[in-house]
């Protein structure tokens, strides 16, 4: 291990199956988010460019992926607090002068116009700083202390981010379980940790919903809601997930929406651009491309192509999880189990709320959806497990 970078030569020793997979997707994320803005035959002068810019992250996207796999992992230690460090800086600098969009402060602009979305970053900060200190610690995670400590590196990004996106905050959960679990934690520890989140959900519902059952003025509602930290919209998408219908014109218009796209598929689809819900404007134009995506490829490509999807996003997953089990380092094992863990978050989550099993959360289906920088952070962790590939061949 001489230096951080090695020899472009080292790329011929990739796992091309991940590789075909992730290709295969993003040029169907670029195909759908041009189907997701086809407006009668023509593109919406707004829309009509997504996919060109969406072309345009894939590139960037896949600099990044060829330089985290070039980049040896295990020098990553070295700077692991620094990114860290520098992430919250970012994450500081968006509630102070960050950009509003949708409703929602996530995003700085930089110059030239490009926005810059820290809480991508954060995630992968707090990926390699757990694995990095997970695997220097050994057997020692199993002091509760420890485990607490490690914990309070994830929330402080987490408070961070979880005043601009309550979406983002709940996949830093599944990664954390899932390091520490790979990492050694005592099972006790993580049902501990398990049934606290529990209890703060249900706290959570109860105080959303109980007040108005109880008979609670309007006023005394409103303050027992206030104390959730939930913002308006939030609340509504919470509470038009359980009765749509009565919200129908509002927060549960979405829900409606997406899920007869998906029902109207069918098996096959209705073919290419061709998808009605999406052509007639039933489907949120400003989300079409972003969050409700799939509800775009389940409809034009049926019950088939969305098991196709899912069967390439599984295949992302399972090369994650056997890298893994290849690893030399604990480390490297701890960092693809992180991506992994994210990975599969944001496709469940997304594809859940969009066939109505969760809350709709805002959260953009992996190097399909619409944005830079989830595109371009989601394909340096996935070089990443590349590079933790490159590095595990052992002698036959």
């Amino acid at each position: 291990m001489i230096g951080p970078f090695d020899d472009f030569r080292v790329l011929k020793k990739m796992n091309w199956l991940l590789n075909i997979a992730v290709g295969l997707l993003i040029i169907l994320g670029i195909m759908f988010i041009y189907s997701a803005c086809y407006i009668d035959g023509d593109q919406a002068a707004e829309g009509g460019i997504k996919h060109r810019k969406q072309m345009l992250w894939a590139m960037v996207g896949l600099v990044a992926y060829l330089t985290a796999a070039l980049y040896d992992y295990r020098w990553l230690g070295r700077i692991s607090w620094v990114f860290y460090a520098a992430c919250l800086v970012l994450l500081v600098s968006v509630l102070i002068g960050g950009e509003t969009i949708g409703g929602a402060r996530r995003w700085l602009k930089l110059p030239g116009g490009v926005l810059l979305q820290p809480s991508e970053l954060a995630k992968l900060a707090v990926i390699i700083v757990l694995s990095r200190e997970l695997s220097r610690l050994g057997s020692g995670l199993r002091r509760l202390r420890l485990v607490f400590l490690m914990l309070l590196v994830t929330a402080i990004p987490m408070a961070l981010i979880l005043v601009q996106d309550l979406g983002t905050t709940i996949v830093f959960v599944p990664i954390v379980f899932a390091i520490l679990f790979v990492g050694g934690a005592r099972i006790r520890v993580l049902l501990l940790l398990g049934g606290a989140v529990c209890i703060l959900v249900m706290l959570v519902l109860g105080a959303l919903f109980l007040p108005a059952k109880l008979g609670v003025d309007e006023e005394g509602q409103a303050r027992v809601t206030k104390a959730t930290f939930l913002k308006d919209y939030q609340r509504q998408r919470i509470e038009a997930f359980f009765d749509p219908e009565k919200y129908a014109r509002e927060a549960g218009y979405s829900y409606i929406q997406t899920r007869i796209a998906v029902g109207s598929g069918g098996v096959f689809g209705k073919g290419f651009t061709k998808g009605t819900q999406n052509i007639l404007g039933f489907l949120p134009r400003s989300v079409a491309p972003t969050d409700f995506l799939f509800s775009v490829i389940a409809e034009e490509t049926g019950f088939v192509g969305s098991v196709v999807l899912l069967l390439l996003f599984g295949t992302v997953i399972s090369c994650g999880m056997h890298v893994a089990a290849l690893a030399r380092e604990k480390m490297g094992r701890l960092l693809c189990v992180g991506v992994v863990a994210m990975f599969f978050s944001h496709a469940f989550i997304n594809v859940a709320m969009i066939v109505g099993l969760l809350p709709i959360t805002g959260l953009p289906l992996p190097l399909l959806s619409y944005g830079g920088s989830f595109m371009v952070c989601t394909m340096g962790a996935l070089g990443l497990i590349q590079s933790v590939y490159i590095r595990s061949h052992r002698p036959h």
